[in-house]
């Protein structure tokens, strides 16, 4: 099967079984799903977690809770602001700035109550928190299609922010994990090295992950998009 034909069926598997949770329908989307706090919940009890200080979260809303909790355990969030339009292209939300951090992590609030900063601002990244559609049973992530995820990675890795070391994790349900052979992954596309379901926890076996930015994968359109890649291209 190709990515959009795993999408398409893990949407279609979310939505028939009644585990997609608002909002609907979860085609096209980063799906939302029954048991998305409890695997909030199971993702703050990993060390991975426990030792971070600073994390890059994805602003869907199945990792709300995600964000949530990294406030209230007082880490530092990085979000990047959407589709990466600004030469500030990251908001953080610093719990020893924020006085109401329910409303300070969803998608509308983010950018009301956070900093947006530039990439020079950021912190090293000790976790990132990613969003998925699908994920393969040895850590290949499936996203909605745009490649925005795999592109943030790429840009702090440029900005030495993150390495290969840098722990990337996804929450997700059982219903999102796929066989390892049913899609083929590309070379910038993230592995995932920790995946939590609200049952569950996998370490797939840590792969390469992508070096930095690919820049012959990028359009034309798309640097003229994207400020940060304008500078790091300079």
């Amino acid at each position: 099967m190709d990515k959009q034909a795993v999408r398409e069926a893990t949407w279609d598997d979310l939505e028939e079984s009644d585990v997609a949770r608002f909002p609907f329908p979860p085609h096209g989307r980063i799906p939302n799903f029954a048991g998305a706090d409890e695997a909030a919940e199971r993702l703050v009890d990993q060390p991975e977690w426990t030792e971070a200080t600073t994390i890059k979260a994805n602003p869907d809303a199945p990792q709300l809770p995600v964000r949530r909790a990294a406030l209230r355990d007082g880490k530092t969030v990085y979000m990047a602001v959407p589709r990466l339009a600004d030469e500030q292209c990251f908001l953080r939300l610093d719990p020893a700035e924020l006085e109401d951090y329910d409303a300070a992590t969803t998608v509308s609030g983010s950018s009301k109550h956070g900093t947006q900063v530039g990439p020079a601002d950021v912190e090293p990244i000790d976790l990132i928190v990613s969003g998925s559609v699908a994920v393969t049973e040895d850590g290949g992530r499936i996203g909605k299609g745009e490649g925005y995820s795999d592109l943030e990675y790429a840009i702090l890795r440029e900005l030495d922010l993150v390495d290969d070391e840098t722990t990337v994790a996804t929450t997700v349900h059982e219903k999102q994990l796929v066989d390892a052979d049913a899609v083929t992954t590309d070379e910038h596309d993230v592995p995932m090295d920790l995946i939590v379901t609200p049952e569950d926890v996998y370490r797939p076996d840590r792969a390469a992950k992508p070096a930095g930015i690919d820049w012959e994968q990028l359009t034309d359109e798309r640097l003229e998009e994207i400020p940060v890649l304008q500078e790091l291209e300079r």
